[in-house]
This record gives C-alpha cells, structure tokens and sequence, in this order.
C-alpha cells in the first residue's frame, strides 16, 4: 500500500472528479476535416430505380440502430449480414456516444423513402480513412455499390485523404471493395485491419481519380439532388427486412 508522501487535504483519501473533466478524456478529438460539407447525391438503381445518398445525421442514430437490431434479431446469417449488422450496431453507437474518433455515416433512401442502406467510415488521421461497413437493408436493387463508391468519394474528393484502407467479410463485399476497385494489398500480418485483424487493403488517390471514379461514373450519380426527392430522403423509414431477407 502507498501512502500519500506530503500533506494533502482530500478528505478520506478519495479525490471527487467531475464527470464533464472525465469526459474530456475519454472522448476522442475531432477532426475540423469533417466540418466539410458533403453534397447529396441521386444514384439509378435497378429497374428505374433512383437512390438519393447523403450524411447522417446524429438524431437519427436511433432509426440506424433500430433497423441494424432488426437484422440481428432475426439471425440472417445469409451473406454475413448477422456479423456485419452486429458490428455496425456497435459503430454507430460509439458514434452517437462520442467514442469513435472521427466516424462519418451516409445512408441511401430510395424514392419510396425507404432506407436502401448505409455506410460508415473513420479517419485514421489526414492522410488514411478507414474503410468501417457497407450495410444494404434492400436487397437486389443494386444499393451496395453506389454506396460504397460515395464513402470513398467522401474520402478523396472531400476530406482530402491519400489512401482508402478497407478489409471484407463478405464475398459480394470483397467483390464490390477489392475486386472491382483494383485494391492492392499491404503485407500480412505485418499490417492488421482495426476490424478483427483482418487483411488491410488499400486504395490511392490516384487509383481513385485515374481508375475508379472513370470506371463507375453512373453510380458515383448526379447533383443536384431534385427538391422532391431531397424532400423524401430527409424523413427515412424502416423497409420490412424480414420480407426483404426470405
């Protein structure tokens, strides 16, 4: 046991602390590169389809997780969706909290208003964004890819990083974020990803202005956004994802 070596005046040895000096700890800092502002989008899905993509806003962390817990509940394994739901769940939870440290949501609402999907990505600093999830809610519409285009897209065009860092779980995932994006691969295990030390792939900027922005112009989509389409996408509502997963 340790005793105090000079005269101190806590009383019986316990330190009140002010929660509000705690938080200032445990919350991470904030990047001023997520202050710029990130355009909504109108992307074509399938049949005529059209997806509008944009931010998330915090107020509506508790829809996010409604429908992430919808997915879990249900248990669809199918295509990893548990685990990806399960993982995402907590993301954006700690995003809510403040205890992911620069974490940037967009969601994608088809012209019915229902919500097609989201995604998430993190800063690692101002150079490097983590790739975090691409979680679709409608399925065979075509909502994957044009949302994960609009992450990195994000990343590139309007924070400014030099390199896009995912890894995969799934195999329409790996697809989608690896294959048809030309990523390229860091050495193993040498580099682990955050998400359970997976394998770090990567994307430059360079890839991103001379490849793959060239390659998927029709899903990168238009601006801007028509006003009645930007009218529905601001009030987003659950799909039945129990019908949509059968």
């Amino acid at each position: 046991m340790y005793e105090p070596p000079v005269p101190v005046t806590v009383k019986e040895g316990i330190l009140p602390v002010k929660v509000k000096y705690v938080e200032g700890i445990l919350r991470p800092p904030r990047s001023p590169l997520l202050d710029r502002p990130y355009e909504p989008k109108v992307v074509p899905l399938r049949e005529g389809r059209k997806m509008v993509i944009r931010m998330a806003k915090k107020e509506e962390g508790p829809l996010l997780l409604e429908v992430c817990k919808k997915m879990v509940d249900l248990g669809i394994s199918t295509d990893f969706f548990d685990l990806v739901a399960a993982r995402v769940y907590a993301e954006i939870l700690g995003w809510i909290r403040e205890r992911v440290k620069d974490e940037y949501v967009q969601i994608g609402v088809v012209e019915t208003g229902e919500l097609a999907g989201l995604v998430n990505t993190r800063l690692w600093d101002e150079k490097r964004a983590i790739s975090l999830h691409t979680l679709v809610f409608k399925r065979r519409v075509g909502a994957g890819d044009p949302l994960y285009l609009a992450k990195m897209e994000c990343a590139f065009d309007v924070l400014g990083v030099e390199e896009w860092q995912p890894t995969f779980e799934s195999y329409y995932g790996f697809r989608m974020g690896c294959l048809k994006t030309a990523a390229q691969e860091h050495p193993w295990p040498e580099y682990q990803h955050e998400l359970g030390g997976g394998r770090v792939f990567y994307n430059t900027r360079e890839q991103w202005e001379r490849y793959i922005k060239p390659s998927n112009k029709n899903l990168l989509g238009t601006r801007p956004v028509p006003e009645n389409l930007l009218k529905i996408a601001e009030k987003p509502k659950i799909p039945d994802i129990e019908k949509e997963f059968k």
